[in-house]
């Protein structure tokens, strides 16, 4: 039985559950507030314990992160000795296995060196791994993410003789690491995060995730007790945020603000994001920042940079209408459903997005948003004026979108369906291997 996490969260877990292993490159990290969620609330369902390929990362993280982040086993450069220590054991007492899994994880033709030496350095913690996992005790291994953190749960989950499952989201796919479809493959199920993923994943390379695949969709990262005033008052107030990546389509907004300039509507946005560079400025961000420039926007267009989840809420609510203007880059790359679209909703901002991927799950064309094709800047600026002038739908639309955001991304619901589905597949995995 999972446990109920409304219940007396200082009961002990019923016995029987799996024991699972969650494998991350940092934990806890303020960019990745929903998957902080996702593990603080498996842990009151399932006994799991976190281990970590790099080390301690706390930037922006709130106090409730750092707390968490006490309970974490983490490597890091520090654990190299050991992570060499457990190569050359392998090396010595199993070189023909070695062999294949370096054959297997390694020898492919990876498109960077950056996610070359990822993965290396994941093969040689799943090799470290496997031992630190069989004294816990753990039964499997979970990496959220389908590239050197479930290198490092297949290394490791071969060695201790225990099943791993995956995630794969939006950008995973289309362009693919090359050894993907092998994880895939051997996984014991992959978790997808909305339908549209879920259809691609099936039917990714030659179908190696076909019928086990499953859905469970993220959970709602803020209190879920406000709701934004609309108030849709001159000049009204525009929010787009997230990392400055090329499938945001932020320069198309600019260029959407443009035109609404040229309209003469009164309007400010704000653009909160970064492009994730520690030291300088990422090309992403040079770009917006020139293009703002270019079109003239200094005065209605600001960019304050990185903002901290804690304050996440404070500036949805000041904000009158979200906008997230998706496309698909050349390359195929894509967004699934963006977490910052999901906490918009639950708070009842009217959403603009673009119709691509996944979007369309959420932000329904005039029930619960407005979606328009990517790449347009003039049916963008249409969409965002049409709320400016008709605020009544506006705020139907907020409140539609926030009842589907608060069912679909329900933390509890959510949570206790991941946990029944790690519980439900190690179960039908033991009876598999007891046949």
């Amino acid at each position: 039985m999972i446990p109920n996490p409304s219940a007396d969260t200082s009961a002990p877990l019923p016995p029987g559950l799996p024991h699972l292993a969650i494998v991350l490159l940092w934990y806890p990290l303020f960019t990745q507030p929903f998957i902080f969620r996702e593990v603080e609330a498996l842990r009151r369902r399932l006994p799991l314990k976190v281990y970590t390929l790099y080390g301690r990362n706390t930037r922006c993280c709130s106090g409730e992160m750092l707390a968490a982040g006490s309970d974490v086993h983490r490597l890091g450069v520090p654990a190299l000795p050991r992570l060499l220590g457990a190569f050359f054991v392998q090396l010595l007492t199993h070189p023909l296995r070695l062999a294949r899994l370096l054959r297997s994880c390694l020898f492919h033709r990876w498109a960077t060196w950056e996610t070359l030496g990822e993965n290396c350095w994941a093969f040689l913690a799943g090799l470290h791994l496997a031992r630190l996992m069989r004294e816990d005790g753990m039964d499997m291994i979970y990496a959220p993410w389908p590239r050197g953190t479930a290198t490092a749960a297949r290394v490791a989950a071969c060695l201790a003789h225990i099943p791993f499952a995956t995630s794969v989201r939006g950008d995973n796919l289309e362009p693919a690491d090359p050894d993907l479809a092998d994880k895939l493959r051997d996984a014991l199920f992959v978790r997808v995060n909305n339908a549209a993923d879920k259809e691609r994943t099936e039917t990714f390379a030659a179908g190696e995730a076909r019928d086990k695949t499953c859905l469970v969709y993220n959970s709602l990262t803020l209190p879920a007790d406000a709701a934004c005033p609309i108030r849709l008052q001159a000049p009204f107030r525009l929010l787009a945020l997230g990392r400055f990546d090329v499938t945001k389509g932020f320069d198309i907004l600019l260029r959407a603000c443009a035109v609404l300039k040229e309209r003469n509507l009164p309007f400010t946005l704000t653009l909160a994001g970064s492009g994730g560079h520690l030291l300088g400025l990422g090309n992403e961000e040079k770009h917006l920042l020139a293009l703002r420039t270019e079109l003239g926007l200094e005065q209605c267009v600001q960019l304050p940079g990185l903002v901290n989840h804690n304050e996440l809420p404070a500036l949805l609510m000041a904000h009158d209408i979200f906008v997230a203007p998706c496309v698909v880059h050349a390359s195929g790359r894509r967004d699934g459903i963006p977490n910052t679209v999901i906490e918009a909703l639950s708070y009842g901002m009217p959403v603009v997005s673009t119709n691509i991927n996944a979007l369309p799950e959420v932000v329904r064309h005039e029930e619960t948003g407005l979606a328009v094709p990517p790449s347009d800047p003039a049916a963008l600026a249409d969409a965002i004026q049409r709320l400016v002038e008709h605020p009544e739908e506006a705020r139907r639309l907020g409140e539609q979108g926030r009842q589907l955001a608060r069912r679909m991304f329900d933390p509890d619901t959510n949570s206790r369906m991941l946990a029944e589905l790690f519980a439900d597949r190690h179960a039908r995995w033991k009876r598999t291997c007891a046949a």
